[in-house]
């Protein structure tokens, strides 16, 4: 299932028996990837196939196989993966190496999609690539726009400790995340929450809004009155990088919690890891996953030491 063969069996395809300009269904691509943007193209398979449907989903495009299972296989990615099972043709799953290549470009053209819909994609795209749907390209972004543009909103939102959140529904420009929004949903935070969590729990969200505005989108009015974004307001939320995942016990116990890995007289208290952080804090740690590992109680974490000791880096 690699890149290059399936760009090249979709070339062989002919798209004129299946969406051409007389059927009353517009032709829609979806663009996603990883796990959280398969339930959006569930929703939006679902819909499709509903008798008063007003679109159809003409092709997917995703990431390229890639490893997994720790480098032994090489696998499609999620979106991929679930649109096979969904019985979606392997020759309209489209797997560039970067949105702007001329061949994938033409196959997209070819047919004649009136809008694209993006969730979690992961290539930038490029203004030949946004020129082409008549109706633009729309995003979920998983963040209150114009509040933490970029890769990461729900780790970097988290982290910053915020008590609200939510997710956006906004045409795509070349400006990262910046163009106009059609709408939103907002979204008190747990402090028990967890990253992975809140990102399928707002993708969740997020394909409702999306069903629930696309009349309006493929109308043409959603347009209109979409509101652009007050970018003095705007917030940076860039990609997590390896040096982040450490977390330094010279900081309060509050800022360790809303970031999250090195210890120091570490004790075990009530079924929690006992860590002391600036400021006379300390932050208790309920579950524990080491490197390759799966996530383990602070319990098992404990027991498993065997008087061994936690070791400061």
């Amino acid at each position: 299932m690699n890149s290059s063969l399936m760009l090249r069996r979709f070339c062989c395809f002919n798209t004129s028996s299946s969406f051409n300009s007389s059927s009353k269904k517009k032709p829609l691509v979806f663009l996603g990837s990883p796990q959280v943007s398969t339930t959006v193209l569930d929703a939006l398979f679902n819909a499709s196939t509903a008798p008063d449907s007003l679109f159809q989903i003409a092709a997917i495009v995703t990431q390229p196989p890639s490893r997994r299972d720790r480098g032994k296989k090489v696998m499609p990615s999620p979106v991929a993966q679930y649109a096979l099972d969904r019985g979606f043709s392997s020759d309209l799953i489209f797997t560039p190496e970067k949105a702007g290549e001329d061949m994938f470009l033409s196959n997209l053209k070819a047919l004649q999609p009136e809008l694209c819909i993006t969730a979690a994609y992961g290539n930038i795209l490029p203004r030949k690539f946004l020129n082409i749907p008549p109706l633009g390209t729309v995003n979920i972004h998983p963040s209150l726009l114009p509040l933490y543009r970029g890769a990461a909103p729900v780790q970097r939102a988290l982290q910053d400790g915020v008590k609200e959140t939510g997710v956006s529904l906004a045409f795509t420009v070349r400006a990262l995340d910046a163009g106009p929004v059609i709408a939103c949903e907002r979204l008190e935070v747990d402090d028990q929450i967890k990253a992975p969590d809140l990102l399928e729990f707002l993708f969740s969200k997020g394909s409702v809004l999306l069903i629930r505005e696309l009349p309006s989108i493929l109308d043409g009015s959603a347009k209109v009155k979409a509101k652009p974004q007050d970018d003095s307001k705007a917030t940076s939320a860039p990609k997590i990088t390896p040096e982040e995942c450490w977390l330094y016990f010279d900081k309060e116990a509050l800022v360790l919690h809303n970031k999250g890995n090195e210890v120091d007289d570490v004790t075990f208290v009530k079924d929690a890891l006992a860590f002391p952080c600036a400021g006379c804090t300390t932050l208790e740690v309920l579950e524990v996953q080491l490197p390759g590992k799966k996530v383990i109680s602070a319990a098992a974490f404990w027991n498993g030491l065997r008087g061994q000791k936690v070791k400061k880096l």
